[in-house]
């Protein structure tokens, strides 16, 4: 069989306006690597907004991964203009359609959608779909005018199994970056090394609550077929939330340790420790990226972040002291914020000074699949596909540069407003970067 994965460019929900690359398609690349393990051929297709027009009628199936909900209407862009085959099955998965399935399925006329992890799911709709999908476990399906779900499918006991991501189907520059790593100049990939996030941040649109771990033999496996083929010198590990189980981010460390290679990874700032950070810092750890989000607790507990500043602090400082840089994360505008918490933000990071070698600074947006989306009433939101102003315009949730009013009345937005630009210009003037 003929298989056929669409997927968004990144850069098209994060920093669409300058073009700049992210992390490859891992949600389509591991899909194509079990797809071609199982003997069919297999393609990528790369959707952009000036790329959704595509001859797709040599494929027996085609998947669109709807990798983000800001890149929802693009994909449906490349599913009405495509050219696909009447009789070719049409999948639909990822991010978006975890959360919102049956409005996928619908919106994208099609067959089937898969609903959480996809990697065996995929397998079994390429073998059962022409005898019925009723027996395939974790999807949506047609079944005439009706839609049907079948049985949540099961996460993977051991991720391990999986074969390594499809690399080798996207051109090398899309793999292989020279400005990504912690501000050097080291040609690095990107690569993942446990899936999920237990934490429940109401902000965050992570799709899976149990965190799956690989293990140091894979991670091992996996970092040296990069420096054969692609000659990297570094990585970065882009899993939602790497440091949560410390005994499997230090057997990962273990194994690692000789390769010389330089890296990074997200963290929360309560599941480090001393003697973690220095076992990371001894396998080649460079940068670790903190989620501070805020200096308010009010606003830390209303996000359901559940972290203080002396957890931030302690964390940053303990990171520096074993020679990791730390950067952080903020967060501003998240319903609640206002001159007083801005002012407490601004006061966290002038007595971190130093030790935060870098910022990133956002604007909130209500991700599609949070709880602040979800329960948009609650926390005074507007502008989602639930409620009844909706305005189809599903770009309007990319991350980057968003000034977007989500949620208060005119003298709140003018407040959040101004104290943006007081905390924008305050870390531009300490760190001059919010990348």
């Amino acid at each position: 069989m003929r298989v056929v994965l669409l997927y968004p460019e990144v850069y098209d929900m994060a920093r669409f306006r300058e073009q700049r690359k992210e992390f490859p398609p891992f949600g389509v690349l591991y899909l194509a690597a079990v797809i071609e393990q199982a003997g069919h051929e297999v393609a990528i297709e790369k959707v952009t907004p000036h790329r959704t027009r595509l001859d797709l009628s040599g494929f027996d199936a085609v998947g669109f991964s709807l990798a983000s909900s800001a890149t929802y209407g693009i994909m449906l862009n490349a599913r009405r203009r495509s050219a696909i085959r009447e009789d070719a099955l049409v999948m639909v998965g990822g991010v978006h359609c975890n959360f919102y399935p049956d409005s996928s399925l619908r919106d994208f006329d099609a067959h089937v959608a898969a609903d959480g992890e996809s990697e065996e799911t995929i397998l079994a709709i390429l073998e059962h779909y022409r005898a019925g999908l009723a027996s395939v476990p974790g999807i949506l399906y047609r079944d005439g005018d009706q839609v049907r779900r079948t049985a949540k499918r099961p996460l993977l006991r051991n991720i391990d199994s999986l074969p390594l991501p499809a690399r080798h189907l996207l051109p090398r520059q899309d793999i292989v970056i020279t400005d990504r790593l912690a501000g050097t100049d080291l040609a690095m990939a990107h690569v993942m090394f446990s899936r999920g996030c237990p934490f429940p941040c109401s902000f965050c649109a992570a799709g899976q609550t149990r965190i799956q771990y690989r293990g140091g033999a894979s991670a091992l496996a996996e970092l040296e077929h990069l420096i054969e083929v692609y000659g990297i010198e570094g990585f970065a590990i882009v899993d939602d939330n790497f440091i949560v189980a410390r005994q499997k981010v230090g057997d990962i460390c273990d194994h690692i340790a000789h390769l010389g290679l330089r890296w990074s990874a997200l963290s929360r700032v309560d599941t480090v420790d001393e003697v973690l950070l220095a076992k990371m810092a001894r396998s080649g750890c460079i940068e670790i990226k903190y989620g501070m989000e805020s200096g308010s607790e009010q606003l830390l507990k209303a996000m359901r972040k559940n972290t203080t500043r002396a957890q931030i602090t302690r964390a940053i400082h303990m990171t520096n002291d074993v020679g990791i840089a730390a950067k952080v994360f903020v967060i501003h505008g998240f319903p609640g914020e206002n001159t007083e918490t801005t002012e407490e933000t601004v006061s966290l990071l002038s007595e971190l000074g130093a030790a935060v070698s870098r910022v990133s600074l956002f604007r909130f947006v209500p991700l599609p699949g949070t709880e602040v989306y979800d329960r948009a009433d609650l926390y005074g939101v507007r502008g989602t596909h639930l409620q009844p102003d909706w305005d189809g315009d599903w770009e309007k949730f990319h991350i980057h540069h968003n000034t977007k009013r989500w949620w208060g009345n005119d003298r709140e937005w003018e407040e959040i407003e101004r104290t943006h630009d007081r905390l924008r210009q305050f870390v531009e003037a300490g760190w001059n970067t919010q990348g």
